[in-house]
């Protein structure tokens, strides 16, 4: 019988990290770990408040379901996602958090880790940003001076946004990638892309607000720089409709529901000749082991939670000028380090 626990954390970020929906100096988080015998699983989802979405209320569906959840016969993790899709209905950040779980348990059962259990060899892996919210551009300036990086994500959405990247490539030769979070206007998009494209930008996340189609369409067209979705791709049932307006998706785990659809959105995305990120949505190093174990299927990724954080829950993930390192361990290779609220 399944062993469900739950641990709710409030993570300090270095700096308040602020884009064009807000600004926070802490991370809710939920952790979730499914026991078996010997072994434990653990899985994380980011609570979000521009997705109304809050520990608390994942905390309280949990305890609800926990029942019903313990007594599923645990085989195969895609069977287990397919339960809870019908158990907590369009509750995706709390389906990923257990989906993650169920695969670290899985993989750890079979005694290898996560990225050998899905099948995914290890090779080619691409490097991780390293972001700098929005900011005075003295103090961006100054957080590059004390994370230097082989390549940043910047984000923007407001006026004199470009002052503050030409500050920053005064400062750095690294490639930058900018995140408007749905910050621009078309026509305020249609005049930075060629400036971003001088100032060395090597693709650009969701510039509109995702209600607008037609205008990205547009953009896409004439952008000499590749858009990226991400709050246009949140589930896998939006790939197919971004394929008109954007050159590639960025996939969050939390948004989507977890490994098991994440594995489908990029089977989908390349099918359709899109490019593939993963996005972080600030995990500690327990969702960012998930990510980290999925590199070698994506040409970009932005798993730098752990970075950004001045506290974790595990350890086991190791960051090296741009690389994520796992620590060989079976299933997610973490060690989940410390609890605050536990499910009983």
């Amino acid at each position: 019988m399944l062993q469900l626990q739950y641990y709710s954390f409030d993570l300090a970020f270095e700096y308040p990290f602020t884009i064009a929906k807000g600004t926070k100096t802490h991370q809710p988080t939920l952790i979730t770990s499914l026991g078996l015998g010997e072994y434990t699983g653990y899985g994380e989802a980011p609570a979000i408040a521009y997705y109304d979405i809050s520990v608390e209320q994942m905390i309280e569906s949990l305890a609800a379901k926990k029942g019903m959840i313990e007594r599923y016969a645990l085989t195969e993790p895609q069977r287990f996602w397919h339960f809870l899709h019908h158990l907590i209905p369009g509750q995706h950040f709390l389906t990923a958090a257990l989906d993650i779980a169920a695969w670290d348990l899985y993989a750890q059962m079979r005694r290898m880790p996560l990225y050998q259990a899905l099948g995914i060899k290890w090779d080619d892996v691409p490097v991780t940003d390293y972001t700098i919210g929005m900011d005075s551009a003295e103090n961006m300036v100054a957080k590059i001076k004390a994370h230097p990086w082989p390549v940043y994500k910047i984000k923007m959405g407001r006026p004199g946004d470009l002052d503050c990247l030409e500050a920053l490539r005064a400062n750095t030769m690294a490639p930058f990638r900018v995140d408007a979070n749905e910050g621009w206007t078309f026509d305020e998009a249609k005049e930075l892309l060629p400036e971003l494209k001088k100032l060395g930008v090597t693709l650009v996340e969701q510039p509109l607000p995702k209600e607008e189609t037609a205008a990205t369409e547009e953009l896409k067209a004439i952008s000499p720089i590749p858009l990226y979705a991400d709050e246009s791709c949140r589930t896998e049932d939006e790939v197919k409709k971004c394929a008109t307006g954007f050159h590639g998706i960025n996939i969050k785990l939390t948004k989507c529901g977890g490994i098991t659809p994440a594995l489908r959105m990029i089977k989908e995305a390349r099918t359709l000749g899109l490019k593939v990120m993963m996005g972080s949505m600030n995990e500690s190093t327990v969702g960012s082991a998930a990510i980290a174990n999925m590199l070698p299927l994506l040409d970009e990724v932005d798993a730098d939670g752990p970075l950004l954080l001045k506290e974790d829950v595990a350890t086991g993930l190791t960051y090296d000028n741009g690389q994520m390192k796992l620590s060989g361990g079976k299933g997610l290779g973490i060690r989940f380090a410390g609890t605050k609220i536990s499910g009983v």
